[in-house]
């Protein structure tokens, strides 16, 4: 394991590096996976199918760190102290990202959403349900694509990963490990009823508020939060060797194979996506964290790819409503498309680089020393 960067707070404990790089490549993934979302017609057509299970990776790697973290620092740490650090780690790019899906919500307008007819009003208290991470009721959903934080849209999984936070501090850190692994078996049990009987035939769920939306969202969270909580206090190092690579291989296979099961058979696709959180994902964290790096270049990468991981994932989503409005204005196919997709890859990464250096990280180390210190 690597010591931690200068930008986490000082009790921070050593990082697992694999880990912290399959996170930032799962991240680049959901990027993509959103980027071609502007071509695809139905769930049946994208072209990187798969990608929104990088959340059921992002929770469980959430739930592994988190037992790794903070289990044996309750004797000493309340769970008032424990919801500040949390805060402090996670809501200073969530502020970011509805100030960013604000200021440029005026310019994302196109035939599927006419940001013409939104008032300024209506905008305002948008952003204010986004800034507080309160989903937004149909009356104030401003895009009018039924999406939980419109502005912005990923701060759904925020919302879901506070849930998440609070059942560690209050319920799941409590409960010993047999308990855990059978609340693991139940809701993999609902994970794959979601899965296969959904309206969906998949794991797309949790980004809006309806009663679908929400059961399905909260079983992959509870699930893979739960699974994560698992891993880590059941886990043995083991010999794995080059899981970077394998492991990050097998998280973009799974999410760019195509549907499985077409229109006719959807509970194919459900048991397809069910398959990769259930068995794919917790092999590949078990394993990843049994590995250590000598290489100190790779150390590095795997550094950077943690850090930018969160950032652009909040960051990429409104300039992405802008490329959804440029495309679908012009008719433009993904080859016509193509040097705004790269300019709005990298333009995002670059973005969240310095949104992290500028104002995430020394944010963060302010609030830690100013609000953790009392």
């Amino acid at each position: 394991m690597s010591k931690a960067p200068s930008t986490s707070f000082a009790d921070t404990k050593p990082h697992y590096p694999i880990l912290d790089g399959l996170r930032g490549i799962a991240a680049l993934v959901v990027v993509w996976y959103h980027i071609f979302e502007a071509f695809a017609t139905s769930h049946l057509d994208q072209i990187i199918n798969h990608g929104y299970l990088a959340v059921d990776f992002f929770f469980m790697l959430s739930g592994f760190v988190l037992a790794y973290a903070y289990d044996d620092r309750w004797s000493k740490m309340s769970a008032g102290a424990f919801l500040k650090r949390r805060l402090i780690r996670l809501h200073p790019m969530v502020l970011f990202g509805a100030v960013l899906g604000a200021a440029l919500f005026y310019t994302q307008g196109c035939d599927a959403w006419d940001v013409s007819k939104v008032s300024l009003g209506m905008l305002l208290v948008g952003l204010g349900l986004n800034l507080l991470l309160i989903p937004a009721p149909s009356a104030y959903e401003v895009r009018g694509l039924g999406e939980m934080y419109p502005l912005n849209g990923p701060s759904w999984s925020l919302f879901f990963e506070y849930l998440g936070n609070l059942l560690y501090a209050f319920v799941l850190r409590r409960l010993p490990l047999a308990a855990l692994k059978v609340i693991v078996l139940l809701s993999g049990l609902g994970l794959l009823g979601i899965a296969v009987w959904s309206s969906q035939g998949d794991l797309c769920v949790g980004w809006a508020v309806t009663s679908e939306q929400i059961v399905g969202g909260s079983l992959r969270l509870i699930f893979a939060m739960t699974m994560g909580l698992v891993l880590c206090r059941s886990f043995r190092p083991s010999s794995s060797q080059h899981s970077l690579y394998w492991g990050g291989g097998v998280l973009i296979l799974l999410a760019v194979l195509p549907r499985i099961g077409g229109a006719e058979f959807f509970w194919l696709n459900g048991l397809y996506d069910t398959l990769a959180v259930v068995l794919a994902f917790p092999l590949i964290i078990y394993f990843a964290a049994s590995e250590q790096i000598a290489s100190p270049r790779l150390r590095q990468v795997c550094s950077t790819l943690r850090e930018l991981s969160y950032p652009l994932y909040l960051v990429h989503y409104p300039f992405l409503y802008c490329y959804y409005a440029w495309v679908k204005n012009h008719e433009l196919s993904f080859v016509d498309s193509l040097p705004g997709a790269l300019a709005l890859f990298f333009g995002s990464i670059a973005l969240a680089w310095l949104v992290l250096r500028l104002y995430d990280a020394p944010l963060r180390q302010w609030l830690a020393k100013h609000w953790l210190s009392r």
